[in-house]
């Protein structure tokens, strides 16, 4: 028993030591990556001044290539596929390291640095770097970062259940263990605290892939987006395209969902004066608004929530950078400062994670249950047979 207890008191330390290790690898990763050295001559010293708005945006944005880390003044990154449709319907297929970091052109087009298309590909004119007007811009089916980041995601998402899926068929009647075990007790938390005081026992069976697809999805890439090394580190649910694509679905099963009682109360609501549907029907239109706002609060909760989270921890890191381009012991001084919140604002960022991810599906249940108005009917029935 002593042994026991010793050997699982020593697991705990070293997956603690371990976390805080991963956590402090992270930030010294990420403050790495942007570090200024110092040149001997102020002209180069200028041009690789610190821009804590541009390392900022660079991780947070999408991109056409994986960085990975920068060493002596070069970047070095996974170059990924570009895939482009251009005005005559030629398509172009080559790797991101043609643009050289969108120092050079190939093919007639070239990664643009300047607004308006800042971050995306443009035509150029032969010889020269500058924008062919006469050309439009190509349609762009590139696989960027975080469309490479979605792909793993779903097949990290489909060979953890495909394999526990067969384990289950092999160990039927056998107590699970293992991963298994682990995300058996997820599933029903999803099941018994979500699906079913959401949505109702009779009617929670046929939400319940969508809802566990949604709650995995979110949690793996809100937790892949912490990981500091490919494939992680990709800023997928801090995207809002990806979040209004979730929204999307939710708001369409809601839809498809909804009974006719729910489709009454939204133009003819019960319980309220008549002056406010009659002649002008503010209530109709209110409701009507809300239909659309749900999921629009959806989009932007888990958007704004992630998305904050990565800039708050690269704003401190950039305190470093900032405070010792004035005074390199102010550097030193503010470094403890800001490695102190950064490894904090992680292990937060970590609980904020499985958070959202509960958060936004809760709400998608409510949202089915609302439509389904299974509540209400069976409040009715009983006040009838009193």
């Amino acid at each position: 028993m002593i042994i026991r207890k010793f050997w699982e008191g020593r697991a705990s330390a070293t997956a603690s030591f371990l976390l805080l290790f991963f956590i402090f690898f992270s930030v010294s990763v990420k403050a790495e990556d942007h570090s200024v050295g110092v040149d001997s001559t102020h002209h180069e010293a200028d041009a690789k001044k610190f821009n804590a708005g541009e390392m900022i945006f660079e991780h947070v944005l999408d991109a056409h290539d994986w960085h990975i880390a920068d060493f002596n003044g070069h970047a070095i990154s996974i170059p990924l596929p570009i895939i482009l449709l251009d005005e005559n319907n030629k398509l172009h297929i080559f790797l991101s390291s043609r643009f050289e970091h969108g120092h050079a052109s190939y093919q007639g087009f070239m990664l643009s640095h300047e607004a308006p298309h800042k971050g995306k590909i443009i035509p150029v004119m032969e010889g020269t770097h500058e924008i062919d007007p006469s050309r439009p811009l190509p349609t762009d089916l590139s696989i960027t970062k975080n469309a490479l980041a979605l792909m793993v995601s779903a097949f990290l998402i489909g060979l953890i259940f495909i394999t526990i899926g067969r384990t289950y068929t092999k160990r039927q009647g056998v107590a699970p263990k293992g991963l298994q075990n682990m995300l058996e007790v997820i599933i029903l938390f999803v099941r018994d605290d979500i699906a079913k005081p959401s949505i109702g026992e009779k009617k929670y069976h046929k939400y319940m892939p969508f809802l566990l697809t949604l709650f995995f999805f979110i949690l793996i890439n809100n937790l892949l987006g912490l990981v500091p090394l490919f494939p992680g580190g990709a800023n997928v649910t801090g995207n809002i395209a990806v979040t209004l694509v979730l929204a999307v679905f939710t708001f369409v099963i809601t839809s498809f969902s909804a009974n006719k009682q729910y489709w009454a109360h939204i133009i003819n609501t019960p319980g309220v004066p008549w002056w406010l549907k009659l002649p002008i029907p503010i209530m109709p239109v209110v409701e009507i608004m809300g239909v659309f706002t749900k999921p629009f609060v959806l989009m932007v909760r888990l958007f704004a929530n992630i998305l904050a989270g990565h800039i708050v921890i690269l704003g401190f890191i950039s305190m470093i950078f900032i405070f010792g381009s004035m005074n390199v012991f102010g550097g030193y001084g503010v470094s403890i400062v800001s490695v102190g919140f950064s490894l904090f604002l992680s292990l937060l960022e970590i609980l904020v994670a499985f958070i959202q991810a509960y958060v936004f599906t809760l709400l998608s249940a409510l949202y089915f249950g609302m439509a389904m108005e299974e509540h209400h009917t069976e409040e009715h029935s009983v006040e009838s047979h009193h």
